[in-house]
């Protein structure tokens, strides 16, 4: 049974649950284990003495690429917490950055041409303005070639 929208005064439909898919439990075991394999390595490759970082790394990491390859179902309820986890980091730190990149670049550009007393949208009032209708120069098309817009 499909649900019916419920109407918000929007032209769109903001409360869906879109399904999202995970990568295989095969895939997740290779990639994350070659990932902390490769970290691992490349620290040994720069400091050659093997500490407590490198042996988790390798410990965590060594069992899941064969987990990964030779029985990649016991992954899944790993894979399922490693989607949650990033669908969770994603609701926090989605909003987060578009906060900043607003507030950082955004918002002191608007400041500064306001400052500046530009108004790129031509929205001042001009009380003595007979129109706030923009004149085309040259004209645009005429108006009978506009019969068929879609």
């Amino acid at each position: 049974m499909t649900q019916k929208p419920r109407q918000t005064g929007f032209h769109e439909s903001f409360d869906r649950q879109d399904e999202i898919k995970g990568s295989s439990d095969r895939a997740f075991g290779v990639t994350v284990g070659g990932i902390l394999v490769a970290i691992a390595g490349y620290r040994l490759f720069h400091d050659p003495a093997l500490d407590v970082v490198n042996s988790i790394l390798l410990a965590v990491g060594g069992p899941l690429i064969l987990l990964g390859l030779a029985w990649p179902r016991l992954l899944a309820p790993l894979n399922r917490a490693w989607i949650r986890l990033g669908l969770l980091l994603s609701r926090v730190a989605n909003p987060v950055f578009m906060a900043l990149i607003f507030y950082l670049t955004i918002f002191p550009i608007g400041v500064v041409i306001r400052l500046a007393g530009k108004d790129p949208l031509k929205r001042r009032w001009a009380p003595k303005a007979e129109t706030y209708w923009i004149e085309r120069s040259p004209p645009g098309p005429r108006p009978e070639t506009m019969t068929q817009q879609f």
